[in-house]
């Protein structure tokens, strides 16, 4: 009785008749158990046409801050009765999506600064760089880190450290675009997905975030200010990149370029 959802086409059903989404919008589990009788899906092509679905029951995925995300369900070909120890073991498991979905999120968000891990961000870039290719609208990576991080640990301690970096990401998150892709890498070096946009206008948009985060005083617990730099690579994505470690590698070395030349600085790859 109970079936995946993957079986269902539902690239071809309208959201106003599909169980799920009225599974979605609301905070109780939903009973369907004759859906030929029951005006919000009777018409629906699930229930007239394959897969002939008759009855159903649906529980709503919901995140710990109460936003319902998806749902989890079971349905039939017959009308049937689902009982309250059917509807209980649902919403069991549908509590060990959630926590599985909580789990995944925390792997791919930095705890201490917000942004993407780096699994994280490597995923959101591989999925960019698909769009990308299908558009044929390329983008431009960059790498960015923080200079003489060392010397804030060994001077004001590891705690002024993690203000620092939290700081830090504050400064680039407010500063992005919705659609840009924000993840640290590790230690203090972070980078930035800036979809659609190359040449001038991606080293115009680091060049403002550079000065940013120069012209951003930090206090520390102990009311010490800091004022810190950082330094940028930038290399486009073209239709000669051929995976996304050899963008990441090309941007790591323009990285190393502004470091090499005195860091708060920017430095982009050139392209024959």
């Amino acid at each position: 009785m109970v079936q995946s959802q993957a079986w269902l086409d539902t690239d071809q059903t309208p959201r106003s008749v599909s169980f799920c989404t009225h599974t979605i919008q609301q905070r109780e589990p939903l009973i369907v158990e004759n859906a030929d009788r029951d005006p919000r899906f009777a018409g629906s092509p699930l229930v007239a046409g394959p897969p002939y679905v008759k009855s159903y029951a649906g529980i709503p995925l919901r995140t710990p801050e109460g936003y319902n995300v998806g749902s989890l369900c079971a349905m039939d070909t017959r009308p049937r009765r689902f009982s309250p120890a059917d509807v209980a073991i649902l919403s069991n498991f549908a509590s060990i999506v959630c926590d599985e979905l909580e789990l995944r999120l925390i792997a791919q968000v930095d705890q201490l600064t917000g942004a993407l891990t780096r699994r994280g961000f490597v995923e959101q870039a591989e999925r960019e760089i698909a769009r990308a290719r299908r558009n044929g609208r390329f983008g431009t990576l960059v790498m960015i880190d923080l200079d003489h991080f060392k010397l804030v640990n060994d001077t004001y301690g590891h705690a002024a450290g993690d203000q620092v970096l939290r700081a830090l990401s504050s400064v680039i998150s407010s500063t992005l675009r919705p659609i840009d892709v924000f993840g640290r890498l590790g230690g203090e070096e972070f980078a930035v997905l800036l979809p659609e946009t190359t040449g001038d206008d991606a080293g115009f948009a680091m060049e403002r975030l550079r000065q940013a985060i120069a012209a951003h005083p930090i206090v520390l617990e102990n009311s010490a200010t800091l004022h810190v730099t950082s330094s940028f690579g930038l290399a486009n994505f073209t239709s000669g990149t051929t995976s996304f470690a050899v963008w990441l590698k090309q941007a790591d070395a323009m990285l190393y370029a502004a470091k090499a030349a005195g860091r708060n600085c920017m430095r982009v790859a050139e392209y024959n």
